[in-house]
């Protein structure tokens, strides 16, 4: 394992699309440091009466940050120059933003108003705003469900709900405006989305309006349509009376959507046809075979220790852990996520009724490949976003703060990367941030980055000092002490100055951009 010394940190800190920066909020300024170098390049003062920070975004390209509070909306440039457009009172007299996001490229900000009243998308080139009333979805955990940018071309395809029916919208790069709209063939649509390759516009009908998938051709005519899935044993007669489509995820490569309903199957189509490919249903007992991998979390305690885990290949059948019974409460079944690697050879999946469990199907195969079973419920799973077949997962609970685990097929089942013994005392200090890093190459050793309220580092599961990490400068080996770069006193004020939380480290270059009127804008030409 490699990792990098640790810096200072807050509740907002994380790293750019692109893996070259990590940006970090703090009380009166933002701190940029370059991963390469792991030197403070830039930072950002910020207005004196911008308070109770809503959004904290990167843009698209990795150039830009924007800063919500309640009454206004802050773009910043996070590689040079002196940009900084100021957008006040985004929502007027609609009430508090709800969601709040860059568009499809770094002159977009889209702006949800409370209740559903209104899209704002402000153009930071023009400085113009276009309004689009009557969102379909608006809140933050939902809104992401009712647009989608198109891949290359950057049409926005937007779902909005007057009168009781479904409208889709297509609004043309740059002005926004509409192009084309039309009422789909749905009763409530629960979302849409562009194909990876922008190809088709997918539509998929609310759960409790049973499965229904639609297709659409970017000038809106529907194209193909997908009712439910063919039975795969005979007690899935009444599948298709069930409640219908949960998630929807796409293939990088374009050619498959898999789509998760309240069964243990997931289902995958081709996008171009929505026919149906395979059903990967997850078995009750697993049984062990050569071309099936089954690793089971161990644990071993020593006093009030406790060791990091390991696991164990299991050559006997074993069923994955259910959740516990809640109560007189039905609780949802069914899958709960999916996720493609960047191949598209393998999909891991998780089911509501088996949080502890990760399962990894070989899609041309049509065959499971892996079953990993924790201890503890699993928060997250990432493939990584350039490396094929390497895993990232998350488990939920105490002793698990400052660990996360990643596999791949030719491992010995999930590797810990162990964060919380580089951390000052090593305590683990509120929400836990934990992610990919972006790599150039698949050269680059994967590497991952891991904050807390106060302190983030990064971390390899590199295990030579050949293999080529994202930072130059200060790599150490797990052997050696670095907590050292992080006095403890400075960790005891969240908002202190990312100037004095390393004092052996390159100054940081001042470039402070002036607090201006409503919705103007600066720029270097």
């Amino acid at each position: 394992m490699r990792f990098s010394p640790v810096f200072k940190s807050s509740p907002h800190c994380l790293p750019s699309p692109d893996g070259t920066l990590i940006a970090t909020l703090f009380l009166s300024s933002i701190s940029i440091r370059a991963v390469a170098s792991l030197a403070t390049v830039r930072s950002i003062k910020l207005p004196a009466d911008l308070v109770g920070v809503t959004a904290f975004i990167w843009s698209p390209s990795s150039k830009r940050l924007l800063l919500a509070a309640s009454d206004q909306i802050h773009v910043f440039s996070a590689t040079g120059g002196d940009y900084h457009a100021i957008i006040r009172n985004p929502s007027s007299s609609t009430g508090k933003s709800t969601f709040v996001d860059f568009g499809a490229t770094d002159d977009e900000a889209c702006v949800y108003s409370a209740f559903g009243i209104k899209l704002s998308i402000f153009n930071l080139a023009s400085s113009r705003a276009v309004e689009i009333n009557n969102p379909k979805f608006y809140n933050a955990s939902t809104a992401a469900r009712g647009f989608s940018f198109r891949p290359r071309t950057h049409h926005l395809a937007l779902l909005t709900r007057t009168t009781g029916r479904d409208t889709i919208s297509i609004h043309a790069p740059g002005t926004r405006e509409v192009q084309r709209s039309w009422n789909p063939d749905t009763i409530d649509a629960s979302g849409l989305s562009w194909t990876s390759d922008g190809s088709w516009l997918i539509v998929w009908e609310s759960a409790a309006q049973g499965h229904r998938l639609l297709s659409y051709t970017s000038d809106g005519h529907l194209f193909q349509e997908w009712c439910g899935p063919r039975p795969h044993a005979p007690d899935d007669m009444d599948l298709r009376l069930g409640a219908g489509i949960r998630f929807l995820t796409f293939s990088p490569n374009g050619q498959f959507v898999a789509a998760a309903d309240s069964s243990r199957c997931v289902y995958l189509l081709y996008t171009a046809t929505l026919a149906e490919h395979l059903q990967l249903c997850h078995p009750l007992v697993i049984e062990p075979r050569d071309t099936l991998q089954i690793w089971q979390e161990q644990r071993r305690l020593s006093n009030t220790n406790v060791s990091l885990p390991t696991f164990l290949r299991t050559t006997r059948a074993v069923s994955p852990p259910a959740r516990p019974p809640q109560s007189s409460q039905s609780l949802p079944t069914g899958g709960e996520n999916a996720q493609f690697d960047s191949s598209s050879s393998l999909l891991a999946t998780k089911l509501e009724e088996a949080p502890t469990t990760v399962w990894i199907w070989d899609v041309a195969a049509s065959e499971l490949r892996a079953t990993l079973i924790f201890h503890s419920h699993i928060s997250r799973v990432d493939w990584h976003p350039v490396h094929p077949e390497l895993l990232f997962i998350k488990c939920e609970g105490p002793m698990y703060g400052g660990v996360v685990f990643v596999w791949d097929p030719l491992s010995d089942g999930p590797r810990p990367i162990d964060f919380r013994s580089r951390i000052p005392d090593g305590k683990i200090s509120g929400r836990v941030a934990a992610s990919w890093l972006r790599s150039k190459s698949e050269e680059e050793t994967a590497t991952v980055f891991f904050a807390d309220n106060l302190a983030y580092l990064l971390g390899s599961p590199a295990e030579s000092g050949n293999d080529i990490v994202p930072w130059q400068a200060g790599a150490v080996s797990v052997n050696q002490d670095r907590s050292a770069n992080l006095p403890s006193h400075l960790m005891s004020d969240p908002h202190c100055p990312a100037e004095e939380s390393d004092a052996h480290e390159t100054d940081m270059v001042e470039d402070v951009s002036d607090v201006d009127d409503t919705f103007h804008f600066k720029r270097n030409s």
